[in-house]
This record gives structure tokens, sequence and C-alpha cells, in this order.
């Protein structure tokens, strides 16, 4: 006498299944999340490292950071840069133009990253969810990018 063999999984089997793929899931997921964050960052550097090239060009035709040096005014002389992505650009100038901050300020999903250089090439991370960091630009937090 043949005996029928059932075929498929038992329920125990799938929600083994399942539950490995939801605990996989947990942890892929933020990891995931921080790394798509991280790779919004690096337009807001090449726009800030692009003014700050653009500021020191208008310095060297003009002698100031300013629109125009004389008399002295608080607008900044080269063109923000605009369409980054998620962030926005902005410019102050100090010591009577001579002296100028550039600020990138994230919005959207990237509001509370901000980041600025200075006329001496100074870089910070002024707000970062996981920390500032004063001497350089960084995507992750308090550590430093290379």
């Amino acid at each position: 006498m043949l005996t029928q063999r059932s075929r498929g999984f038992t329920l125990i089997e799938v929600m083994v299944t399942v539950a490995i793929i939801a605990i996989l899931g947990a942890v892929a997921l933020p990891s995931y999340n921080a790394y798509v964050q991280r790779s919004r960052v690096p337009p807001a550097f090449d726009g800030l490292s692009s003014y700050a090239v653009r500021m020191e060009q208008r310095y060297q035709d003009t002698g100031c950071y300013a629109g125009t040096c004389s008399p002295v005014n608080s607008v900044c002389g080269a063109a923000l840069p605009t369409g980054i992505d998620n962030f926005a650009i902005s410019c102050t100038l100090s010591n009577n133009a001579q002296g100028y901050t550039a600020t990138a300020t994230g919005s959207g999903s990237m509001s509370g990253y901000t980041y600025t250089i200075n006329n001496t090439g100074a870089r910070a991370t002024t707000a970062h969810p996981k920390g500032t960091n004063g001497t350089c630009w960084t995507s992750r937090g308090t550590t430093c990018d290379s």
C-alpha cells in the first residue's frame, strides 16, 4: 500500500522564516537609512568648496569679498550656488568685507545639518544630529571625513 506524502511547509517553518527575515530587516534598515542620509551631504561640501574658490577669485580681483568694495556693502561678491539638493547656501561678510563665512543649511530630510567655511579655509560642522565638529566637515557626526 502506498502512502501519500504531503508537500509544502508547515506553519512553524513559515513563521520561523518570517521571523528571521524580520530580524534581518530590523538590523539592516537603520544602517541603510544612515547610509542614504550620508549620501546626501557631499553636494553641500562641493557647493561650499566651489563657492570658497569663487570668493577667493573675487578677492584677488577686487581686494574685498563684497559685491562692491567702496563703500563696503553687506552683499557677498560671488553668486551663491543654487540647485544643491537638500541644502541652501548663504554668505555673511565680516571685518569690513575682508572676511566671510559661507554656510550650507540642510532643508527637508536634511534639516539639522549645517556646514560652514570661511575666508581662511576653516571648515566646521556646526549642526549635525550626532554632534558637531568645529575643525572639519563630517557626514557621520563627530568623526572627520577623510
